[in-house]
């Protein structure tokens, strides 16, 4: 009796170790239990679950005659596949299709596939004709997000921003997508991603120019990395001059190089030209773009439609330039003016938080992929940082950014404020950072004691 008690004990010890493994160190636990157990059921079950599925094919002539020889019956041939691989959230297969086959028949059936093999989610990519990938996902990656230890990728203006559902990270490369829209209802995490993005920049050498009309509420935390900052609309319509001006001398830049002589090399954008004579890289972060949008009075609608004017400038000319939009805002609607949807078309990045109506998440993912705005309008409100990410290609999946306060990104920008690029016309914007006192602060005097 006492025997079958301790092994009762160890039992219990065992198996309340692997719950606190799992709560705490998910991946720990997917070397450990996870892996083993859904590649067996893999093995053990696939051609069985293929064919429930509708996923395989009638086999061929030899083998129907070679089993009417044994006096059998020919069952149906499922995709060739590998052997499961474990990944860091899950394993892969790569399959090669049968003839009739194609992606979409896996992708319908991704569903039916993860709880046959109980995984937390399956995705299907293809690789190229005739083969795909089938990535199992052993736990929902997006409940605990930290950042990447490490980037191997060393390419400027590129940085991972958000961890993928399917467990890779989704990279913000601006030079393949060079202005992007940011939407998020309060608390739904908008503001971590812009400071990851921040942070991320800061590090590199760029130009990072905000307009916050806000009176800077959301950006001043980043003024020492700042190049310029505009806090009020009349500042960020001088600003956008600004711009403008150093967009059109760029473009002057680019063809007089091009045109310097018989051995010059032609280029249409400043990343052709020589490294020496690259100008610097702009980022410009405009926070709640709503706030250029409304107008109260006839003044006001002239200098909004200035505004969005030079908007729409920047963005259809300034990746050539070198100069990048990130527009972000609480809601974007057609509501807000003219010049709205045509700003939105040049925006190929989208990026979509919680919102609070659903006229926003078709503005940011309709015309990408309907089922992506969908998506966005689920999002639950105890779930912030989670968005869903598409871009002109029609892809889309659901993300979240890692946590980081406000403090710490921050002091990323305090510290690396020694990286500020020269750029003479933006000196006149550049926010006013107050220097911490060396001098202690004064202790109140004593009282006398009255009676």
């Amino acid at each position: 009796m006492t025997d079958a008690l301790w092994v009762l004990l160890l039992a219990l010890l065992v198996a309340a170790a692997l719950v606190a493994v799992r709560r705490r160190l998910p991946v720990l636990f997917w070397w450990l239990v996870g892996y083993p157990a859904v590649t067996l059921r893999v093995l053990a079950t696939y051609r069985a679950t293929m064919d429930a599925c509708g996923l395989t094919v009638p086999a061929s002539a030899v083998r129907r005659a070679t089993a009417r020889m044994l006096g059998r019956q020919a069952a149906p041939v499922p995709p060739c596949r590998s052997l499961p691989l474990p990944t860091g959230s899950g394993l892969v297969m790569r399959l090669r299709m049968a003839a009739g086959q194609a992606p979409e028949d896996f992708n319908a059936s991704a569903d039916r596939l993860r709880h046959a093999w109980g995984a937390h989610a399956v995705h299907v990519r293809p690789t190229k004709p005739g083969r795909l990938e089938l990535r199992l996902v052993g736990w929902d990656v997006l409940t605990d997000v930290r950042p990447t230890r490490r980037w191997l990728r060393t390419e400027p203006l590129t940085l991972p921003l958000a961890l993928r559902e399917d467990g890779h990270w989704h990279v913000r490369d601006f030079r393949t997508v060079p202005h992007e829209l940011i939407l998020g209802a309060t608390q739904s995490g908008k503001s971590v991603y812009l400071r990851n993005l921040l942070c991320g920049l800061a590090r590199q050498p760029v130009a990072l120019v905000g307009i916050d009309c806000k009176w800077g509420v959301e950006l001043a935390p980043f003024g020492p990395r700042l190049s310029a900052l505009a806090d009020t609309p009349d500042r960020a319509n001088d600003l956008l001059d600004v711009l403008v001006e150093e967009m059109e001398a760029r473009f002057r830049l680019i063809g007089m190089r091009g045109g310097a002589g018989p051995d010059a090399v032609l280029t249409s954008d400043v990343w052709g030209l020589p490294e020496k004579a690259r100008p610097v890289p702009v980022v410009v972060v405009v926070d709640e773009v709503a706030e250029l949008f409304l107008a109260a009075s006839k003044d006001d609608e002239k200098r909004r439609d200035a505004m969005v004017t030079k908007l729409i400038r920047l963005a259809q000319l300034g990746r050539a330039a070198g100069i990048y939009l990130e527009v972000c805002g609480q809601r974007f609607g057609a509501e807000l003016g003219k010049g709205a949807t045509m700003l939105r078309a040049q925006l190929t990045g989208r990026v979509c938080h919680r919102v609070n109506d659903e006229t926003s998440a078709n503005m940011a993912l309709g015309d990408i992929a309907p089922e992506a705005a969908l998506a966005a309008t689920r999002i639950p409100a105890g779930r912030p940082g989670v968005a869903v990410v598409g871009d002109s290609s029609g892809g889309w999946s659901r993300v979240r950014s890692p946590h980081l306060t406000l403090e710490d990104a921050a002091a990323v920008c305090r510290d690396t404020s020694g990286l500020i690029p020269e750029l003479p016309r933006l000196e006149t914007f550049r926010p006013v950072v107050a220097q911490p006192s060396a001098v202690p602060a004064a202790q109140p005097s004593a009282r006398p004691v009255t009676g």
